[in-house]
């Protein structure tokens, strides 16, 4: 595992910090168990957002907003969950249980989170005059999902990851909204940032700006550089872009089903669609992440694809509402369950090969 890490945020500031917190916690504490908990406080900040804003319009102008202290809850398990991840990898080098099954638990629980991340500080704004449009949150949610497999693109043609500056940025920054949204209320976000600059178009403006003008240029830098110093691991430009297929793929399948739904789907119901494609889309990482640890060539497209290709061509030919929203629940379910399956059957296989238990320092032979 080779990983660089240049953002003076995490150098100067979050290194240091995690390097204290770390030592808090005992030496028998498992790593991956730090890992899953955080991911566990995604999940639920998900879930208690979706239960007191289902359909996004909890801040907009004259419906019920999110309590205060629902906002103050979310934004302290937005940094622990933080926190937590960048505690893991210390806990594993403190107490010498470094193993590929922990990256891939690490890594492939972030690409899941980034769906998780993206839909819950959509509810800051939502939808409504004040609000983004569920079609423009579907396209930042994929920007975020590019920007984060484009780090997992570099590693597999490189070797070296390269962290990415946006995350930790976007965490702490998100964090620090929560609580100030506790305090000021959602109407705060109602004026103008500047002029007639609203702060969701900032919020907009940051995700883009920060794909396009950060992330992306220093992934094609290092690209180039790793290039011209002949270290690349695929020479030739058609295998060096096979990760993006799949990702490709299932952005024109889920954008064609938006724009040709009879009942748009997307307005009817957005959340689900989020975790769908931000499901699909973590199984897909996950893959790549298994072939970047192991050396081998990335799977050409993803079979849940197909099923995926299946319902846009079904809907494409007219289904009533009732028909395609169950086709929608139907497709979430059956990749939410099979993303598990592959998880679950990758982790049990790792956990065999180097013989030790996914949440336990203690190996299978000391029983």
């Amino acid at each position: 595992y080779s990983a660089v890490d240049t953002n003076p945020l995490s150098l100067y500031v979050m290194h240091p910090f995690w390097n204290t917190i770390v030592k808090v916690f005992p030496t028998w504490l498992a790593p991956n168990l730090i890992t899953f908990s955080g991911f566990l406080l995604v999940v639920f900040n998900f879930l208690l957002l979706a239960y007191f804003d289902p359909d996004f319009y909890a801040s907009a102008p004259g419906h019920k907003h999110v309590p205060g202290w629902v906002w103050i809850v979310v934004g302290i398990l937005n940094f622990v969950a933080y926190t937590l991840d960048g505690v893991d990898g210390k806990q594993a080098r403190r107490t010498n249980s470094s193993t590929p099954l922990g990256e891939l638990f690490d890594h492939g629980l972030d690409s899941w989170s980034c769906v998780y991340f993206v839909v819950t500080v959509y509810s800051i704004f939502g939808r409504g005059p004040s609000g983004v449009s569920v079609f423009v949150l579907y396209l930042l949610l994929w920007v975020v999902l590019f920007s984060f497999i484009l780090s997992h693109w570099e590693k597999y043609n490189t070797g070296v990851l390269f962290l990415p500056w946006g995350y930790d940025i976007s965490q702490v920054t998100i964090s620090f909204v929560y609580i100030v949204t506790a305090i000021v209320g959602v109407e705060a976000w109602y004026e103008p940032f500047l002029f007639n600059f609203l702060y969701r178009d900032l919020f907009t403006t940051m995700i883009i700006g920060c794909a396009l003008c950060v992330t992306l240029p220093m992934s094609l830098l290092n690209f180039y550089k790793s290039y011209k110093s002949n270290s690349l691991k695929h020479n030739s430009i058609y295998e060096a872009l096979v990760p993006f297929f799949s990702p490709c793929l299932l952005f024109i399948l889920s954008t064609a089903w938006i724009l040709q739904s009879p009942c748009d789907i997307l307005e009817m119901h957005p959340r689900v669609f989020y975790f769908m494609v931000g499901t699909a889309f973590a199984n897909i990482t996950c893959q790549l992440i298994v072939c970047q640890m192991s050396n081998t060539r990335c799977p050409t497209l993803n079979w849940l694809l197909v099923p995926l290709f299946l319902v846009v061509v079904v809907v494409n030919l007219g289904v009533a509402s009732y028909v395609e929203s169950i086709l929608l629940y139907t497709v979430t379910a059956a990749f939410t369950l099979a993303h598990i399956h592959y998880g679950v059957r990758v982790v049990k296989q790792l956990s065999s090969h180097f013989q030790i238990y996914p949440f336990s320092l203690r190996k299978p032979n000391s029983d």
